[in-house]
């Protein structure tokens, strides 16, 4: 069949019948192959899926919406980001379907814009997922006003992780996310890291953590 996003596939090490599937969203200006780097250290029993941003920025250079970083902020294409949560979610139930994952534990996993649009996905559809893994982003001004109601939200679970020395995303707007969702029915919990605009052994070592006690049913 044909996919709405073009995507890479790492297969459960540990096969099972209808495997948990997490689906990776990269950053802007990068490709599939990013975080599929991070497979090692996820559990073996998850279907992973990386997949690309629909907007070709130049040659493996790809993103989810256009940005730029102004003085006074990101200046984004709303237009964009709303076509791509909508295209993420018709991935979502195309991996379901095509690779016959659980529906019932679908992750997101998504680093910097991929974040972005991984918590805005998740809050406003969240019956589609069992958690979130929001790495280094923010949340989108439209996605607060969008949100599911509370009883949509309640099963939802969500890690948000960021550096403290984050000169791209500064670490306010993770802790921005912070103050939004806390008060949220959604079981959430948030990291910061001394570290920049990536993903630290200490900060990966906890995703897998979470994901594994997910996984689990802790």
């Amino acid at each position: 069949m044909s996919f709405s996003l073009a995507h890479l596939v790492h297969k459960p090490e540990i096969p099972s019948t209808n495997p948990p599937v997490l689906i990776l969203l990269h950053g802007v200006g990068s490709n599939e192959q990013d975080l599929m780097g991070l497979a090692p250290e996820l559990d073996p029993r998850f279907l992973i899926v990386s997949a690309r941003a629909p907007i070709t920025l130049g040659p493996g250079s790809f993103a989810w919406f256009h940005v730029q970083f102004a003085p006074t902020g990101f200046l984004i294409n709303p237009a964009e980001a709303e076509e791509s949560r909508k295209k993420v979610l018709q991935f979502v139930d195309e991996v379901v379907r095509e690779y016959k994952a659980d529906p019932k534990q679908v992750y997101l996993m998504g680093f910097s814009q991929g974040c972005i649009i991984s918590l805005y996905a998740a809050l406003t559809e969240p019956e589609k997922f069992a958690g979130v893994v929001g790495m280094s982003g923010r949340l989108l001004p439209d996605a607060v006003p969008n949100l599911a109601s509370p009883d949509r939200l309640k099963h939802l679970q969500i890690i948000v992780v960021h550096g403290t020395e984050d000169q791209v995303i500064p670490i306010e707007y993770g802790r921005a996310i912070r103050d939004q969702l806390t008060p949220l029915p959604i079981k959430f919990g948030y990291k910061e890291y001394r570290m920049a605009h990536h993903v630290s052994q200490a900060s990966m070592a906890d995703i897998s953590a979470w994901l594994k006690d997910r996984l689990d049913g802790k």
